[in-house]
């Protein structure tokens, strides 16, 4: 049986005052990276989402250290302490139970201000459900949004969707199991059969990734009822043709500061659409004025 080297000695050197960022493993606990050990055993203070949760993994790697709850219900009671101990010169951490803090959770209004009190904040990168869903999607990647949470019902969701239909980019949801297959369904009735990937229990034992269209997987029976919380990504759509009325619009502003030429040229990159056309185009509305 082959046996594992100790881990690396923390860095001792003192962290410089300020407020850490400590993203955390979001399933496999091998996944922490050294600075981040190095800042949880450093830091004065760690604000967590679950007091619990974080002192398993200090745990794990022989750590103990002063952890605080930050979550919806406390922030607005702790953030005045927080703030107080950064501006005396502190070195806090803020952790989120797995993954980068601040996606889809609480504390950004602690970074705002302590950025506003002129103390500086520090990044501690690591993993992030997000990144790591849009990177085994099998989809494109060069841009992306990421939507967080849908609303718990059918409407909100839906108005969600409609309002990220015509985003050309690639879109990142999270969702929890119970309402995965109505989320689906709706993404099927507004996205329509866009491919998609669902990727569950990511760097855990049972790490599953389904990839296909939105109707195919509205459909498969191994996504009716999955335990825990998922990331769901959707293809862009298809670009919709611009109007005769939106092209118009768009030549009138590019005219106002460029020649029919350059207007032309400008709107056809925008728009997608043929270049002659909008330059012929342009010279009539240029008659006009």
């Amino acid at each position: 049986m082959a046996v594992r080297p100790p881990p690396p000695a923390l860095n001792d050197t003192p962290l410089a005052p300020g407020l850490y960022l400590v993203s955390t493993p979001i399933g496999n606990l091998r996944d922490i990276t050294l600075r981040a050990l190095d800042v949880l055993a450093g830091a004065d203070l760690i604000l967590c989402e679950d007091t619990r949760v974080t002192a398993r993994l200090l745990s794990v790697y022989g750590l103990s250290n002063r952890l605080e709850r930050y979550d919806e219900h406390a922030a607005e009671r702790v953030r005045p302490k927080a703030l107080a101990a950064l501006a005396g010169g502190g070195r806090l951490a803020l952790a989120s139970d797995a993954g980068t803090p601040l996606v889809s959770d609480p504390g950004y209004r602690l970074v705002r201000e302590t950025a506003a009190q002129g103390t500086p904040v520090y990044p501690v990168p690591g993993p992030s459900a997000a990144l790591a869903g849009l990177a085994v999607s099998g989809l494109p990647t060069d841009r992306f949004l990421f939507a967080g949470f849908p609303p718990p019902k059918s409407a909100g969701r839906r108005a969600m969707f409609e309002e990220l239909a015509q985003v050309r980019a690639t879109l990142v949801f999270f969702e929890t199991g119970p309402r995965l297959a109505a989320s689906l369904a709706d993404m099927v009735e507004v996205f329509g059969p866009r491919d998609a990937a669902v990727a569950r229990e990511l760097t855990k034992l049972h790490e599953t990734t389904l990839r296909g269209p939105l109707t195919g997987l509205a459909a498969d029976p191994r996504l009716a009822a999955p335990k825990g919380e998922l990331v769901v990504v959707v293809a862009p759509g298809a670009p919709r043709a611009a109007t005769a009325d939106e092209a118009d619009a768009a030549l009138a502003e590019a005219l106002a500061r460029a020649g029919p030429a350059e207007a032309a040229a400008e709107v056809a990159r925008a728009l997608g659409l043929s270049r002659r056309d909008l330059y012929a185009r342009a010279l009539a509305l240029k008659g006009r004025s």
